[in-house]
């Protein structure tokens, strides 16, 4: 028995030295890593890039638009085939959009630095174009289908908008963001409606160095230098290339950017902010060559005023957004980059006179005009836009929202297009269009817009939105005209009534923001 039990313990002895020795020769088990740590210094969402202090986090939305009655999303129906209110005007316009952004930061010594960037991809219906016999093409206005009024170049049929791309660093901001010269809502006071004048823009960014100082209790100042080639450019016209009553754009290289400063107080009752630009008008040639010479520089210049109030008696979250604004020379800081159809309207409707063949108005708002040996002359513009928000419940709101624009060319433009003695004898307007029926020669306008718009969010983050607008065109012109037609609408060479005109759209919208 006694050999029997030193057996049994000595082979377990042999058995555990063997397994020591194994395991020793075994590696020993690493610490699980952290691959994703979440970073709660800058809000929900963010997460430290494995490995660095630096925090990310992504975002974007996916929409769905179909818009009624218009040849773009979601600008305004007031020129090209969208103005024609003909066969070439498209029942509706749909488009398809992925947004993503990144944002990241991180902590250093002298502040947090952040980087941001935004981008589009998106699939838009596009119009159809006449080419005057018989025949149309697809998508003029795009590299590909399904480019439509979309920012960026084609890609794959659609196209890529590159909406924000900026650095943020101990009070400058570097790169394309939106102008210190906008409303924090930009062109939407309570409205989906893209084209809205009486107002800043550029919404989809504009590239700028900015530097912004913080007093605390809400109060900052920025003063930015920003680009105006992309959004503020609305017309250096020269009146000698007779393509048009206003004659063609006669751009020259940069010079100057746009300067622009911007007080803000933002506080728990709302938002109170002033806004000034100034803005460089450089005209090329009067001619094809440096040899006819060229007008001398013209500053414009705007200014604006914006209010926001929260939280007033009418219900929880209730929002009033106004603002007003002015312009000399600078017109797109009213009559802004997404509402430019606005800026160039021709709209096409019906008519009572006799031997008339249908009607026409006009209305267009450049920077400046100027003809051969002259001088630029500035065109001045009046602007207001806002909107009431009310929620009828956590789920449920309702805007209702409007806007108005006044543009008013001084007596010497006046002049070049409707003659001296302002019957258009003499002017761009008579040579194109005939002055024998024409009663009454003015280029100013006025551009009134009206609607409103209700949204429900069913769930968090998912919207359905319904978003109704009328325009309305107060035009100065009057009688009738020869007009020589537009082929790639299909408007023949007819007499025309000039007119006031109208137009609405619908916007069906459902998103899913994350």
């Amino acid at each position: 028995m006694k050999m029997v039990k030193s057996l049994i313990l000595g082979s377990a002895a042999a058995l555990v030295a063997v397994g020591g020795a194994q395991a020793a020769d075994l590696p020993v088990k690493a610490k699980a890593i952290e691959y994703v740590k979440v970073c709660s210094l800058y809000g929900p969402g963010f997460y430290y890039i494995p490995g660095t202090d630096t925090c990310i986090k992504l975002g974007g939305y996916l929409r769905g638009d179909v818009v009624i009655n218009t040849n773009s999303d979601h600008t305004g129906n007031t020129s090209g085939a969208g103005g024609a209110n003909n066969r070439f005007t498209n029942g509706y316009t749909w488009r398809s959009r992925e947004d993503l952004n990144i944002d990241t930061r991180t902590a250093t010594e002298y502040g947090v630095v952040r980087t941001f960037f935004d981008a589009t991809f998106s699939w838009t219906t596009d119009n159809y174009a006449g080419l005057g016999n018989g025949a149309t093409v697809y998508a003029p206005i795009g590299t590909s289908p399904g480019t439509g009024n979309a920012t960026g170049g084609g890609v794959a049929g659609g196209a890529l908008g590159v909406y924000y791309a900026f650095i943020q660093f101990a009070g400058f901001t570097i790169g394309k963001a939106v102008s210190q010269f906008s409303a924090p809502w930009t062109n939407y006071p309570g409205n989906s409606y893209d084209g809205l004048v009486g107002g800043g823009g550029t919404v989809t960014g504009v590239n700028q160095f900015t530097y912004t100082a913080q007093f605390g209790n809400g109060v900052s100042l920025s003063l930015s230098a920003q680009d105006q080639t992309q959004y503020y450019q609305a017309g250096v016209q020269n009146l000698a290339v007779l393509t048009s009553p206003y004659g063609a754009s006669d751009y020259a290289g940069t010079v100057a950017p746009d300067l622009v400063a911007m007080l803000r107080v933002d506080q728990a009752w709302g938002l109170f902010q002033a806004s000034f630009a100034a803005h460089d008008n450089h005209a090329a040639y009067y001619g094809g060559t440096e040899l006819t010479g060229h007008p001398d520089d013209k500053w414009g210049w705007a200014g604006q005023l914006a209010l926001s109030i929260k939280n007033i008696p009418t219900g929880p979250g209730d929002t009033i957004n106004l603002q007003g604004v002015y312009t000399d020379g600078a017109t797109r800081y009213n009559i802004q980059d997404l509402a430019g159809s606005a800026g160039a309207n021709t709209i096409f409707g019906g008519t009572g006179i006799p031997g008339a063949y249908q009607s026409i108005g006009f209305g267009v708002a450049p920077d400046t005009v100027f003809v051969t040996g002259g001088q630029q002359q500035t065109i001045k513009t009046w602007g207001v836009r806002g909107a009431y928000v009310h929620n009828w419940s956590p789920n449920w709101n309702t805007s209702i929202y409007g806007a108005w624009a006044q543009v008013n060319y001084n007596s010497t433009a006046k002049g070049y297009i409707c003659g001296p003695a302002g019957n258009g004898v003499g002017g761009t307007f008579g040579v194109l269009f005939g002055t024998a029926g024409l009663t009454s020669c003015n280029p100013d306008y006025n551009i009134a817009q009206l609607g409103t718009q209700t949204q429900w969010t069913p769930v968090k983050n998912l919207t359905f939105s319904a978003d109704f607008t009328y325009t309305h065109l107060d035009q100065n012109y009057a009688g009738t005209i020869a007009f020589p037609g537009t082929a790639s609408i299909g408007k023949p060479a007819a007499v025309y009534e000039l007119k006031d005109q109208n137009t609405y759209m619908l916007l069906l919208r459902a998103q899913r923001n994350w």
